[in-house]
């Protein structure tokens, strides 16, 4: 019997926004269905969710875990040495705070954690995010009581009695899109009768994307388009200075977009990036898509992500190689073609699940009871 009268549930993961922010918003729906609900989170230590999490009023523990370097390197000696003290320590963490549930959202953190709260006899539930399930959790899957998923065909990896589809949890300002377009176009100075362009690197930027839009940038301006240019914090400086004489009000150029919902609200083209989270944020918004998957992560999963959209109708894929010949030319192709716009806006918004959050919460707290 347990000694705590409120539920308890850890959800680890993190090292990106893509695992942070739909943990918080998991977190979220929690506190929504049950108040009294004992939250914690566990990350790795030094990443962005041991600021982050903490921001959104959440106790959260690091562990001393690293990812393995992919390419064979004495580095990953000490990464090994880490997994086993980030073992011992999700062991003590487990035993002081008696969780009914342990969920892992994906990223370094989650390994640890759930393998041990599996080995404990705590039921676990797995948030795999992406159309292709990474090496951590197939293995976890193993002892997971629950498997929620945002994409179909998902049974090729894991035990389809475990699986429950249920999207990609999403920011609430994002999933309500409570902005109407001309307050959103207000909010950036924008006419609205020019097409919007919003271009997506991510947080920390892509360095392709960034390239491809700066050399097109006077045909931009020439076609009478108005751009929303995100290019991360990393490259923000150098973009801004490359683009000095270059730009008129039309071209806005940003390291981080504070209100996304106005940026989606008033784009009619976007541009981005493929990971899961922010596939998940594009379908919402109903917008058509041009998506520039990035090479640089685990088993290439974004590739997957924005294949799995192109296949459907639901956006259009140009490889990350292909970026700097075609990106610039398929936006403006796109902005002339109204009718292939139309397209991909409403096959993308058939795959929109706004209430994954709340779908994943009801399922953690069946386990809990």
């Amino acid at each position: 019997m347990k000694e705590h009268q409120h539920k308890r549930i850890i959800i680890s993961g993190g090292g990106t926004g893509g695992h942070i922010f739909p943990a918080i918003s998991i977190a979220n729906a929690l506190k929504a269905l049950d108040p009294d609900i004992d939250l914690l989170f566990v990350g790795a230590e030094g990443r962005m969710e041991m600021e982050k999490v903490p921001a959104s009023g959440y106790r959260i523990i690091g562990l001393p875990v690293e990812g393995l370097r992919r390419k064979i390197s004495l580095r990953n000696f000490a990464v090994l040495f880490k997994v086993f003290r980030s073992l011992m320590k999700a062991s003590m963490i487990i035993k002081e705070f008696k969780p009914d549930v342990a969920v892992g959202v994906g990223g370094y953190a989650s390994g640890p954690l759930l393998r041990r709260a599996g080995a404990m006899g705590i039921p676990t539930l797995i948030q795999e995010q992406n159309s292709y399930a990474g090496v951590t959790n197939r293995l976890l899957a193993r002892r997971a009581s629950k498997i929620c998923v945002a994409y179909e065909g998902m049974d090729k990896y894991f035990d389809a009695s475990k699986i429950i589809f249920t999207g990609n949890p999403v920011r609430k300002d994002i999933s309500e899109m409570s902005v109407g377009r001309k307050e959103a176009l207000d909010y950036f100075g924008f006419s609205d009768i020019k097409p919007v362009v919003l271009i997506l690197g991510g947080s920390l930027g892509s360095a392709t994307i960034n390239n491809s839009v700066l050399s097109g940038l006077e045909r931009f301006i020439e076609k009478g388009c108005q751009v929303i240019w995100q290019t991360g914090k990393y490259y923000y400086k150098s973009m801004a200075e490359k683009s000095v004489g270059r730009i008129n009000n039309d071209i806005k150029v940003l390291d981080f977009i504070d209100r996304m919902e106005n940026a989606y609200s008033a784009a009619d083209i976007i541009v981005s990036r493929a990971g899961a989270g922010t596939i998940s944020e594009l379908c919402l918004s109903a917008r058509p898509v041009i998506l520039v998957p990035s090479p640089n992560v685990a088993e290439d999963h974004q590739t997957k992500n924005a294949m799995a959209l192109s296949e459907k109708g639901a956006a259009i894929t140009i490889s990350d190689k292909d970026a700097g010949e075609q990106l610039v030319d398929m936006v403006l192709e796109l902005i002339k073609d109204e009718e292939k716009r139309k397209l991909l806006g409403s096959n993308i918004a058939e795959l929109a699940i706004g209430d994954s959050d709340e779908r994943i919460a009801n399922e953690i707290i069946k386990l809990a009871e």
